[in-house]
């Protein structure tokens, strides 16, 4: 029988026991990115923010673990519940605290019930539910689980879809030529239009792994972070130390891409490496010219991810502009259960048309986007 322990600093589980419960190869639930996370100041109480981790223990010996975290609010969620915290209060009832099993500020598919086997991920959704009624939660929520955890969750945990645009090589593609020869002839044009555009400007790009960049690398990576909350006035929660934690902690897996003129920064995205995926996260820029952004976060990353021999690359949220450059619709997932049997039912209906709004709108958008039909066979 396994004991249940709640974990609220990471740093108090070894980075060994924790890691070896997952060999997804997934960065974002690494033991170095959660824990730095706690450590350098991303996730603070007064931000909605209390690590809750759930672990499991068989003889002092760790065999199961989720991150998760008490919820003051939804921010840095991506699975978007403020309707049903306003339907909650509507009701006099109140909906925070609640539990979230996810990565915070990361939209990104990945395991989240970490364990070996089918029994100990199933005991880990009981001891949610189990902490749900203990501290009269009213809900707990598991965002962006992969495809195989999706049937430890029974029909009590409501399901949520949503879409994001992903690129995958079919496998035979092994240069950009490669990739473009796939698509369609205006795609193709409008690709290689976008690119000379950048290239004409004189920009040149530096792409760099955790272990090769300077602190001077990582200060000017974290400004266009900051600039790029600023202008669309939000509050940044990543802070330039754990950047610096991730190089040290994460070397070959945290990828740096710079444009520059004459030899000075200009724009760069942050992305992040795990098995054969490439995860874009963040970007900034300092000028405005026509076609960088599309350069330094989506055909730099295909550039990489060809010359890696990596199968994925996942550039994050939203962007139907995505599609045009051979990012596919792709469905991701998450599950939510939801105490109060009267909501839980009223709730069932509501994702239930949700979803078929979502899949009616993928199936709108087209199986093969800019790519011929017999290219992706």
């Amino acid at each position: 029988m396994s004991t249940l322990r709640i974990v609220h600093r990471l740093d108090a589980i070894t980075a060994e026991d924790w890691d070896a419960l997952s060999d997804d190869g997934n960065p974002f639930v690494s033991h170095a990115f959660l824990a730095g996370l706690e450590s350098e100041g991303c996730l603070r109480e007064d931000w909605g923010w209390t690590p809750h981790h759930l672990t499991l223990w068989d003889d002092g010996r760790l065999v199961a673990a989720a991150p998760a975290y008490l919820k003051a609010n939804s921010h840095g969620e991506f699975v978007f519940d403020h309707a049903w915290a306003h339907a909650y209060a509507r009701h006099g009832l109140d909906y925070f605290p609640k539990l979230l099993c996810a990565v915070p500020y990361s939209p990104v598919t990945g395991p989240r019930l970490l364990a070996r086997t089918p029994a100990a991920k199933a005991a880990l959704l009981a001891a949610m539910r189990d902490q749900i009624d203990a501290a009269q939660l009213s809900s707990a929520h598991v965002n962006f689980h992969t495809d195989a955890e999706a049937s430890t969750f029974d029909d009590n945990w409501l399901p949520r879809i949503d879409v994001q645009y992903h690129w995958r090589n079919p496998g035979d593609w092994a240069t950009f030529d490669d990739y473009l020869g796939a698509m369609d002839h205006k795609h193709r044009k409008n690709v290689r239009q976008e690119r000379a555009k950048v290239a004409r400007a004189g920009v040149t790009f530096r792409v760099l792994h955790g272990d090769e960049a300077r602190d001077d690398d990582l200060a000017t990576m974290h400004g266009f972070y900051l600039q790029t909350f600023a202008e669309y006035g939000n509050s940044p929660a990543l802070t330039l130390d754990f950047l610096r934690h991730l190089a040290r902690t994460m070397p070959r897996q945290l990828v740096l891409v710079f444009a520059e003129l004459a030899g000075v920064p200009v724009a760069g995205a942050l992305c992040l490496r795990g098995g054969d995926t490439l995860y874009g996260r963040y970007w900034g820029a300092s000028i405005a010219l026509p076609g960088l952004h599309f350069e330094t976060c989506y055909y730099q990353g295909i550039a990489y991810c060809l010359r890696e021999g990596l199968a994925r690359f996942e550039p994050g949220a939203q962007g139907e502009h995505k599609l045009a450059r051979g990012f596919l619709p792709t469905v991701v997932h998450s599950r939510h259960w939801i105490a109060d049997p009267r909501f839980r039912e009223a709730l069932r209906d509501w994702c239930a048309q949700e979803a078929e709004a979502i899949r009616g709108y993928a199936a709108s958008l087209g199986a093969t986007g800019p790519f011929r039909a017999d290219a992706l066979r």
